[in-house]
Formats: structure tokens, C-alpha cells, sequence
């Protein structure tokens, strides 16, 4: 999988039939100045647009990234807080998965690389081409299990890992 620059992103959208807006130029910038690790919603895209003087309405972003994510420029993530998220899909060797706990969102991000050439190996066997690979273990961070989870753990509860991370 290729990665992304304004110039490929404009070339490829061309070649399918489809226009390099300066709302989809603007989104892959984000993106591409997004520190290691971190993962916009829409929502999060857009208010972090917005806060930069963008005028980009939160349905173009919806639509640039879905498509983004089609074509394989963005990971859509599914994580434990009810709504995608996303990132760029980054080729190997920055290829990585996602252990996220259920109860308070933390999510690490690791890499595998086994599971990636089980991936291309199947891909291969049967023709297809690799948009992207991606495991997303959920699972029950430590501090939440120690505080009892699920039934001993209070409402509102916050982990001190979560808390850490934003």
C-alpha cells in the first residue's frame, strides 16, 4: 500500500474519476501531522479543523474519510467508544494493531508482524489485493479487572491509564 501525498492522493482520485478538493487535500494533512499513536473521529477531525479556522462541514469530512478509507489512505477503527476512528494506514514496517480495554478506551497499539504475512499470504491465495490488515483484541485493562470489573466498578469511573493518555 502506497503512501500518501498530496500529489499520489490527487493522481489516484483522478484516475477513478474523482477531484482533488482542498476540503480532502486539508484532511490528509491532518492526518499525516497527527503524532504516532493518535487516532480523530469525525467529530474530533472536524472541532480540530474548525479550532484552525477550516470551514469544512462535518458531512464533506465524513464523506473524505470514508472514501479515504476505501481507497486504503486512512485505517477506519473500530474502538470501544461507539463511533470510528481514524488513522493513516501506514505501510510496513509501521504496519500495528490495537489492544483497546472495553471499560475505559485505553488502546495500545502494537505490532505483529506474523499476522501481517498471514494476511498477505491468504490475500495472494486467492487474488485479492491488501487495502489493509488489522486485529483489534478487546480486552479488560488491568486497573479496571482490579477494581472488580464489570459489577464493582462505579459509574463514571475514569482509569488512571485513560486519564494519562489524553
Amino acid at each position: 500500500m502506497p503512501h500518501y501525498t498530496a500529489t499520489s492522493l490527487k493522481a489516484e482520485l483522478n484516475s477513478r474519476g474523482w477531484r482533488m478538493t482542498p476540503q480532502r487535500e486539508k484532511i490528509l494533512q491532518v492526518f499525516h501531522d497527527l503524532p504516532t499513536g493518535n487516532h480523530l473521529s469525525a467529530e474530533e477531525l472536524f472541532n480540530l479543523l474548525a479550532n484552525h479556522g477550516e470551514d469544512i462541514s462535518l458531512s464533506t469530512i465524513y464523506r473524505s474519510v470514508k472514501l479515504m478509507s476505501r481507497m486504503g489512505i486512512l485505517r477506519e477503527l473500530e474502538l470501544a467508544e461507539g463511533h470510528k476512528h481514524y488513522e493513516l494506514n501506514q505501510p510496513y514496517p509501521n504496519h500495528h494493531h490495537h489492544l483497546v480495554c472495553i471499560q475505559c478506551n485505553k488502546t495500545i497499539e502494537f505490532k505483529n508482524d506474523s499476522i501481517l504475512k498471514h494476511s498477505l499470504k491468504q490475500v495472494e491465495k486467492e487474488g485479492f489485493q491488501l487495502i489493509d490488515c488489522q486485529l483489534t483484541i478487546m480486552a479488560i485493562c488491568p486497573e479496571a479487572l482490579r477494581m472488580g470489573w464489570p459489577s464493582a466498578i462505579p459509574n463514571h469511573w475514569s482509569c488512571s491509564r485513560a486519564i494519562a493518555q489524553s
